[in-house]
């Protein structure tokens, strides 16, 4: 943060305010000879950002008063108004070096796949040429390629941001086009499935070709893990030595989880006791599964684009590697299993209890549910 900022903020009564003689020049066109703020923040970085920005806005709203005072806002007038805007790309790399430190790999994964869509239909043009019309046709384009409008709202989100924050940045009085576009109503989806005969036949595969893609929806078909808890396993997650085998699923520096109650054990059993087996048998390097991790990352996308399509190849259309997740839940509940356990195998946040299993229920006792 420039200190030179520091002469236009004080401290009074622990807050900050902002304060700013106006120029003599223009202090006709104001009712006080000073602009006093109150900054709402006991933070001196905050106060010095906040005034930042204020003086940032205030001269360029005095720019054009001091020009018309000196009889010369005509002569300037078109050399402001082609003051030239960031490119598209060039926004996004601001917002990266702003916004991106500190944060995980996806995050600028995230921003670059968000930045390509929107230049794959309308191009990587200044954002001050940016229209409403424009930002439509990317929405358009996204839902036609059948993306959820959820996930156009990811994208559209992102996009904002970094134009906000090259307005803010660049000092550009235009407005974000990517603001208020009107967006569909989400259609419900319908929670897939897969049915029990199914899932052995898949399973029935798996032994069959017997590789590490198969041992991954192996493993999943009887835990009802997320995809990318399997994949980014390290090979000592998978406790074979124990009187109940278990998958330990615990966050790693490659791999976080995606809520604090997916930290948990859960029992191996069938199809995932055999996955297990084979992985702690034939493991190249620590890791379950290094065709999708290593130390710095877990690619759970790439695993589900190539177990998706091996499913859709070879089973009938609509199943889904997420869809063994929402079967454990099917299977478990057709048990009358207690719902307090299914929460605990899939790792679903619930108010209900505070179990875990080595307190509650037990490893043993979860094992049991599983087997049925």
């Amino acid at each position: 943060m420039v200190d030179h900022f520091s002469a236009y903020i004080y401290q009074k009564r622990g807050f900050y305010y902002f304060s700013r003689r106006v120029p003599k020049q223009l202090q006709h066109c104001h009712s006080k000879q000073r602009i006093v703020l109150a900054l709402n923040t006991r933070s001196r970085v905050k106060a010095l950002k906040h005034a930042q920005v204020i003086c940032q806005r205030l001269n360029e709203r005095w720019l054009p008063m001091r020009l018309d005072a000196m009889g010369l806002n005509n002569v300037f007038a078109n050399d402001v108004q082609t003051l030239p805007s960031p490119k598209l790309s060039e926004a996004m790399q601001l917002y990266l070096q702003l916004k991106g430190k500190g944060k995980a790999k996806t995050f600028q994964q995230a921003a670059v796949r968000n930045v390509g869509v929107v230049i794959e239909v309308i191009g990587d043009k200044p954002i001050s040429e940016y229209t409403t019309i424009d930002a439509g046709k990317v929405r358009d384009a996204m839902i036609a390629k059948g993306l959820s409008v959820l996930s156009v709202k990811r994208t559209f989100i992102t996009i904002k941001a970094m134009i906000n924050l090259a307005i803010a940045e660049h000092g550009l009085d235009i407005r974000n086009p990517f603001s208020s576009i009107f967006m569909p109503e989400q259609q419900p989806r319908k929670r897939v499935s897969i049915p029990v005969e199914t899932i052995r036949s898949i399973q029935r595969a798996c032994y069959t070709i017997d590789d590490d893609m198969r041992w991954l929806v192996a493993l999943i078909s009887d835990t009802g893990m997320r995809l990318a808890e399997a994949a980014g396993l390290h090979k000592d997650d998978l406790c074979l030595n124990e009187d109940v085998p278990y998958v330990d699923i615990r966050p790693h520096p490659w791999r976080s989880l995606k809520t604090k109650g997916s930290r948990r054990k859960v029992p191996l059993v069938g199809a995932s006791l055999w996955a297990a087996r084979r992985i702690r048998a034939n493991a190249s390097s620590c890791f379950a599964f290094p065709r999708y991790t290593d130390n710095h990352r877990c690619n759970a996308n790439s695993a589900s684009n190539a177990l998706n399509k091996w499913l859709k190849a070879n089973f009938h259309d609509g199943i889904v590697v997420h869809g063994f997740r929402h079967a454990i839940s099917d299977r478990l509940r057709a048990l009358t299993c207690p719902s307090e356990i299914i929460d605990e195998i899939g790792g679903w946040v619930t108010a209900r209890v505070g179990h875990s299993y080595g307190e509650g229920y037990g490893l043993s006792n979860i094992g049991g549910w599983a087997k049925k």
